[in-house]
């Protein structure tokens, strides 16, 4: 299987980056987040580049850049500048750093992200690391790239909150000398909204962090990962089945299929009939793309993921399978910051997710043994970047201790398959009916 991925994946080049440093006690911003002067000095630590990312086809990496927007210092350099300036934001507290931090895996580390007037939406904030190769942005896919997908944070009212008028947006910066001579350097054109989309967009295709442990056990250093992690490697691809959903190739070496799945995650709080029919009649209303995004981070119509875009039956509760790259370091897990750990995410599938009508057909308990459950977190730590080595021991103690303690009350019935998933809730539906 090894040799097998080995060729696959083209053996990844091994670009032998340092480990970043990155304390815990940053100065922090009003939500919480490092200030942004502080990320903008740390991203410099990182060596990203603008070459297409070892491994990857690069008939692939061309395809995925719109016509016009091709990667150029000067573009990539007024996306950094942007991405960090929290003027694009109403009150002047939030840009993308705020929930895309780059000393918390580019991404916030919370369950679901504040905005201004510490707002919380619905969602949890992917990270963009290795976003450059995903066909969808958003957990539910309603944004097609990622410079479309970037300027619909500025517009949402919880999130950076300014009014939908491209020429306020633009005001915001029109006057700063700086990005005057950048957006004519980058697009030969004065101040304007959609040149800011398509900078953030090029300047986060150069966030390529696919130099792990894991790629380099596959281009031969046996040493690189534990004997948990690879024996975690042949559960992925055998018993635990994630390879199903989590793919690894050379047009997916994030490890994510891109497509939609109800896994059961908001089953167990959720009337999706209820919420589904309540969409559709708001969308009928109103079927613009800024009312998608305000229901869908501002809404509990946010737990139908993916039927809030397509109106498919099959799509409620679905939601894009999340990268696997780096997965270590961007915790909490799913859509709403549900699952604390790796080992709750294993959990999760062990049992056979959470029963609701559009649950996949795929999930099933696997009556996983602990042990086994260990050795599968363990693989899934040895996809972080080694930039992030520090961050990643780090969390993962973190992460395993408090796995432990909460070990010790783990139901086994389920994952063991001691009774069928529909009879288990049977008898708890029962025991709370005779509660009442």
């Amino acid at each position: 299987m090894r040799k097998h991925l080995l060729t696959v994946l083209c053996c990844f080049v091994i670009i032998g980056a340092a480990s970043a440093e990155i304390p815990s006690n940053y100065p922090k911003g009003p939500h919480g987040a490092t200030l942004e002067k502080v990320q903008d000095q740390v991203f410099d630590t990182l060596q990203t580049t603008l070459e297409i990312p070892a491994g990857v086809d690069p008939a692939v990496w061309n395809a995925m850049i719109p016509e016009g927007n091709e990667t150029t210092p000067e573009r990539v350099a007024l996306g950094r500048k942007l991405y960090f300036d929290v003027r694009l934001s109403e009150d002047g507290t939030v840009s993308c750093a705020t929930c895309h931090d780059v000393t918390r895996g580019f991404s916030d580390q919370i369950p679901t992200s504040e905005g201004i007037r510490k707002q919380f939406g619905k969602r949890n904030a992917p990270t963009n690391l290795n976003a450059s190769l995903l066909h969808s942005m958003f957990w539910d896919g309603r944004s097609p790239s990622l410079d479309h997908q970037a300027m619909q944070p500025i517009i949402n009212p919880i999130e950076m909150g300014m009014e939908n008028d491209a020429e306020k947006i633009a005001g915001k910066i029109k006057d700063d000398p700086e990005y005057q001579k950048m957006f004519k350097a980058a697009y030969g054109r004065e101040v304007n909204y959609p040149d800011m989309g398509l900078a953030l967009g090029a300047f986060e295709r150069t966030l390529n962090f696919f130099d792990s442990p894991f790629r380099r056990y596959l281009a031969g250093d046996e040493d690189a990962i534990s004997a948990d992690a690879k024996a975690g490697w042949v559960l992925f691809n055998g018993r635990g089945r994630c390879m199903t959903c989590h793919t690894f190739s050379p047009s997916n070496p994030h490890g994510s299929d891109s497509k939609f799945h109800n896994i059961g995650i908001a089953a167990k709080k959720q009337n999706f009939e209820e919420l589904a029919k309540t969409a559709l009649r708001l969308l009928e209303e109103d079927n613009s793309e800024e009312r998608l995004d305000e229901l869908a981070i501002g809404t509990d119509l946010s737990e139908l993921g993916r039927f809030m875009v397509s109106k498919e039956k099959t799509d409620i509760g679905a939601f894009r399978t999340p990268t696997l790259t780096n997965i270590g370091i961007t915790g909490p897990y799913m859509h709403d910051g549900s699952l604390t750990t790796l080992w709750d995410v294993v959990d999760h599938y062990n049992k056979g997710g959470e029963p609701n009508l559009y649950l996949d057909g795929g999930i099933e308990p696997l009556n996983l043994t602990n042990k086994e459950v260990d050795q599968l977190v363990e693989f899934l730590f040895s996809l972080t970047d080694v930039r992030f080595a520090d961050q990643n021991a780090k969390i993962y103690a973190e992460q395993k201790e408090a796995a432990s303690k909460a070990r010790e009350n783990r139901d086994e019935t389920l994952a063991a398959r001691k009774v069928l998933t529909f009879e288990f809730y049977h008898k708890q539906h029962q025991q709370k009916g005779d509660a009442k």
